[in-house]
């Protein structure tokens, strides 16, 4: 189990869009995640007509590493650290460390 999963919601806590919130919209195999509209770059890329794409400067989101996030807290409005907490019945389940509270709900 992760800490951080795809749909969760993270605060941005170090590098040039520090503060920023967004949902994880993919995460690869390295250890980075691509957060919506944070870490935005610019690509550019040529028209290709066999495959109908049209060429231009295109703004996504770049990877950022999974140590430079951290949790957004509801209940707090601030980012939090996530730890794990097995329950009686066998499950595991991720929790904020400063509140106790399950994250998955």
């Amino acid at each position: 189990m992760k800490r951080i999963n795809k749909g969760d919601e993270v605060i941005v806590t170090t590098g040039r869009s520090k503060g920023q919130r967004g949902h994880v919209l993919h995460i690869l195999d390295d250890g980075r995640l691509l957060v919506e509209n944070v870490n935005m770059v610019k690509r550019h890329t040529k028209p290709d007509p066999g495959r109908n794409k049209q060429g231009g400067i295109i703004e996504k989101e770049g990877p950022i590493h999974v140590s430079n996030v951290a949790m957004f807290n509801p209940a707090t409005g601030k980012a939090d650290r996530v730890g794990f907490k097995s329950l009686e019945d066998g499950n595991k389940v991720r929790i904020f460390k400063s509140t106790g509270e399950a994250v998955d709900i």
